[in-house]
C-alpha cells in the first residue's frame, strides 16, 4: 500500500522544520518502522499561489493498516513529536475528519 498526502507548511517554520527533520529522534523512526512503514519521504515545494506545500510518500508493508496506525498514534514520542510538528502546519479545510495531512489519490505507479 503506497500513501501520498500533503499538508501547507508556514513559510517562517520551514528552517525549524527542516532543521527537526534533519536531526530525526531514533524513537520516531523505530515507531514508523514498527508500524511497518518504509520509504517515507517528504518533499517541500513552493507552489505558483505563493504558498509552501509538503507533500508526503510512504509504503506500508502490513497486513493491518487501522492497528498500525492506531498504535502509532498512541506512542508517546510519536505524540511528542506531533505536537512540535503540528503546529507548523495549515491542514487543508477540506481534509477528511481523520486526516491531519490531507491524503492524495493515486493516479500512477510503475515499478
Amino acid at each position: 500500500m503506497r500513501v501520498g498526502s500533503v499538508i501547507e507548511i508556514k513559510p517562517e517554520k520551514i528552517s525549524e522544520y527542516n532543521q527537526l527533520h534533519a536531526n530525526q529522534w531514533p524513537e520516531v523512526t523505530t515507531a514508523l518502522t514498527q508500524a511497518r512503514l518504509h520509504n517515507y519521504s517528504i518533499y517541500l515545494r513552493q507552489l505558483p499561489d505563493g504558498k509552501h506545500y509538503l507533500f508526503s510518500y510512504y509504503e506500508y508493508r502490513g497486513t493491518d493498516y487501522q492497528s498500525d496506525m492506531d498504535t502509532l498514534a498512541k506512542n508517546p514520542k510519536i505524540q511528542q513529536w506531533w505536537d512540535i510538528c503540528k503546529p507548523m502546519h495549515l491542514p487543508f479545510e477540506d481534509r477528511a475528519e481523520h486526516e491531519w495531512w490531507a491524503e492524495m489519490e493515486e493516479v500512477f505507479h510503475q515499478d
